[in-house]
């Protein structure tokens, strides 16, 4: 499985708006330049966030982004199936077509497909946006990007 940038630009959007929106709304210029992220690309990227529930717009001159619910309910999987859609590296018919796959009975690498699928969702499930936002503070104090050639 490979993130598209809109889920590596998305998490690392995301983290930033977790640990910068506790009192006040957070602007999109200040998450891009902290990120080193294109305002543009950011705005497309809220918008999806926006569409799956994970943040709001506030209007007006404070105005800016807010989560929608608490760091510690939001998951890194709420994320990037907000932005990436499913986390699947392959669509397996044999568990998800009506009509079934026509090797199904015999095929074992059906089982390789949903184990690996089960642990991809079960580590993002499992990881909270508070929890990225504490590492982040640990490891960047300052908050600005700590590498900004980073392309994850």
């Amino acid at each position: 499985m490979k993130l598209s940038t809109k889920g590596r630009y998305g998490l690392r959007a995301m983290i930033d708006l977790a640990r910068y929106s506790e009192e006040d709304p957070v602007s999109i210029n200040s998450i891009a330049a902290r990120q080193g992220i294109s305002e543009r690309y950011l705005e497309q990227l809220m918008g999806l966030l926006r569409k799956a529930g994970l943040v709001r717009s506030i209007r007006g001159a404070s105005g800016g982004y807010v989560l929608t619910r608490s760091s510690g309910e939001i998951s890194v999987g709420d994320v990037l199936r907000a932005l990436e859609g499913s986390l699947e590296p392959v669509k397996c018919a044999a568990f998800y077509s009506e009509e079934g796959c026509m090797a199904a009975d015999g095929c074992v690498t059906k089982y390789v497909w949903q184990k690996i699928n089960d642990s991809i969702n079960e580590t993002v499930d499992k990881m909270m946006l508070d929890e990225l936002v504490r590492e982040s503070r640990v490891m960047n104090p300052e908050g600005e990007l700590e590498n900004p050639r980073c392309n994850v």
